[in-house]
């Protein structure tokens, strides 16, 4: 259950994704307001969903407010699939900053690492421990999802952590019935929890990566600008399209992000002048420089924007979620404390 709060306007003031701080009785308070437009008799409301606290506190502000208290249903995060057949091209990469950079900007963000190898897992520096919960468990239904989603030591990012258990998935869930929705429904569970919820694919087309592509509302296709990473892209197109077809109908094609741009050959720039004349795509306009800085972060249990916040990397990672949030229709903004010192 949750409180709403109605503010009854002759006009529109604002529509869209806010984050509020209320300082109630000297005490902080920060809770996540969800704005939407209501219809109202011939006026329009502004509903927010936020803290019973901050509800309290704009009803002492404001005696004019209707405070009711509904079930909430509407508002699900939004699923994004990080998938490349292809290894090497900067999937993890790209899942584990994209999702600290939405987190930096003040988003709910959970990481799903269904690649056996864990490298997003250690790459947000948190243990692979097989005998806790993790997508392994979940995918084979000894766990719940709630159970397996780990806090991290950045605020506002949890991640479903892997192991190496998860390579053997894929044969116990051969006689599994609707296997391939097996995370879509786990994640359904937590859905309105998150703003964001990335999903790490491993470099294959096995039935892991069916399981992110069918929970999936969005799937990103990071491509290395070189040329072998061309080759493979045709085929995972069409199977994008095959699981829109069969399996995902909602599932679409979020775009092409280029990674590992060098800028000192040409290489890179033709990769990337091919990739825009042949396909009808969308390609973002933020490109991921090849970076060492990039390359070492991982090691330390870090994402960029903790190891080295103002690198061309962590800015470019930065420019990259403003895109996925002005796609979606939200604010950029930072959170009141700062995330990484």
């Amino acid at each position: 259950m949750l409180y709403i709060v109605l503010l009854f306007e002759t006009k529109l003031v604002f529509v869209g994704y806010d984050t509020g701080m209320f300082h109630v009785k000297h005490s902080v308070f920060f809770c996540e307001i969800w704005i939407f437009l209501w219809k109202y008799s011939p006026k329009c409301a502004i509903l927010s969903i936020t803290h019973p606290v901050c509800a309290r506190y704009g009803k002492e502000r404001n005696p004019g407010m209707v405070i009711v208290r509904v079930r909430y249903d509407s508002f699900m995060a939004k699923i994004i699939a990080i998938s490349n057949q292809k290894g090497g091209v900067g999937k993890t990469t790209t899942a584990v900053n994209l999702a600290a950079c939405l987190a930096e900007f003040g988003m709910s963000v959970l990481l799903v690492d269904i690649d056996p190898q864990g490298n997003a897992t250690s790459g947000l520096g948190v243990e692979k421990n097989r005998e806790a919960a993790n997508t392994y468990r979940l995918l084979i239904g000894e766990s719940s999802v709630k159970d397996a989603i780990t806090p991290t030591a950045f605020p506002g990012l949890f991640i479903i952590p892997s192991t190496v258990d998860l390579a053997g998935a894929e044969a116990e869930l051969l006689s599994a019935d609707n296997r391939e929705y097996i995370l879509r429904d786990a994640l359904a569970e937590v859905k309105d929890r998150y703003d964001y919820i990335i999903i790490d694919c491993p470099p294959s087309l096995n039935v892991l990566v069916l399981n992110g592509l069918c929970a999936a509302d969005s799937m990103i296709c990071p491509l290395q600008c070189e040329f072998y990473a061309l080759e493979g892209l045709s085929q995972l197109l069409e199977t994008v399209e095959m699981v829109q077809t069969r399996l995902n109908d909602t599932l679409s094609f979020g775009g092409i992000l280029f990674t590992m741009f060098d800028g000192r050959t040409r290489l890179s720039a033709q990769v990337i002048q091919n990739v825009q004349k042949t396909l009808n795509e969308h390609i973002f306009r933020t490109v991921i420089p090849r970076s060492v800085r990039l390359s070492e972060a991982p090691s330390y249990g870090e994402p960029i924007t903790k190891y080295d916040s103002r690198s061309a990397g962590a800015e470019a990672y930065r420019n990259f979620a403003r895109e996925i949030l002005a796609g979606d229709g939200k604010r950029v903004r930072s959170r009141k404390k700062k995330l990484f010192r």
